[in-house]
């Protein structure tokens, strides 16, 4: 008789423990046993029930029997999860990976003009960082704003979808900042300093992973000045100058071609939407 291959039991924590560091991983081997293992959790609360609605009483019914019926449960439902089981640690397996891979994406460059955007992370890491991200650029974003017309704040929230709130942009070999907050590439027009970074396209809606070049600035003020004159100069972004309404705006730099990102102007009207005032406006 073959042997059975038999996952770690449910209520083995030290098991779990590296099934959970695992999946933090993305190892596909330890999205299988989580999956797994989720399925036989269900699958013992399915049998658990089972057992519960059954009459009890008789010869054979006793504490210590009920104890053994619950262990018995608990192997079996291991055992049916590790080797088909209802197909649920398929589905939950699928969705993880999907999951893994989505997070992988977002963890890439950020978006590049006339691509699609990486968008690394769309909430910051604390309310203090972000605080502390708009306190540092509103100003840059005034500047851009007197000349280009586009709402402070709406320039704000796009540097900090570019850039996960500046925890995430293109950089030089030996790790300096590009200080591009805006993720423009660098096109054959451009003369400036360039960088190199991964960067997610998509293409029908899937993600793909490519290097490209990106324009590289000498400071942050550069990079704002730079959005401006390439948003105002740019005929295909003319439908967004001078928008006050958040979604409107988003909108029509997607539709513009600014993002190739299917969520691209959702996720930047919620950034908008909960961008934090600079300390200096907000008492």
């Amino acid at each position: 008789m073959d042997s059975l291959n038999i996952t770690p039991s449910i209520f083995d924590n030290s098991g779990l423990a590296a099934i959970k560091r695992q999946v933090k991983s993305n190892d596909p081997a330890a999205l299988k046993a989580a999956a797994q293992q989720f399925e036989a959790l269900f699958l013992q609360i399915v049998l658990k029930s089972m057992r519960d609605a059954t009459p009890k009483g008789g010869l054979f019914d006793s504490e210590q029997s009920r104890m053994y019926e619950s262990l018995l449960d608990q192997q079996m439902s291991q055992v049916l999860a590790a080797n088909g089981g209802t197909g649920l640690a398929r589905l939950i397996e699928s969705q993880l990976s999907r999951d893994a891979d989505a997070d992988a994406a977002s963890a890439s460059s950020p978006v590049k003009i006339g691509s699609p955007a990486g968008m690394p992370i769309v909430a910051p890491a604390s309310s203090s960082s972000a605080h502390d991200f708009v306190d540092k650029m509103m100003p840059l974003a005034a500047e851009a704003s007197r000349s280009s017309g586009i709402p402070a704040h709406f320039i704000v929230a796009q540097a900090a979808l570019e850039t996960g709130w500046g925890r995430s942009e293109p950089r030089y070999p030996n790790g300096q900042p590009s200080h591009n907050l805006f993720g423009i590439k660098a096109g054959s027009n451009w003369t400036g300093p360039t960088v190199e970074a991964s960067t997610t396209e998509y293409v029908g809606g899937v993600a793909h992973q490519r290097v490209e070049r990106f324009r590289a600035y000498g400071s942050y003020a550069e990079a704002f000045e730079d959005y401006a004159n390439l948003i105002t100069g740019n005929s295909r972004y003319s439908a967004v100058v001078g928008r006050s309404d958040p979604v409107e705006f988003a909108q029509g730099l997607a539709r513009a071609g600014y993002a190739t990102d299917p969520g691209y102007a959702e996720k930047l009207t919620r950034i908008i939407a909960a961008i934090p005032l600079p300390s200096a406006l907000a008492t």
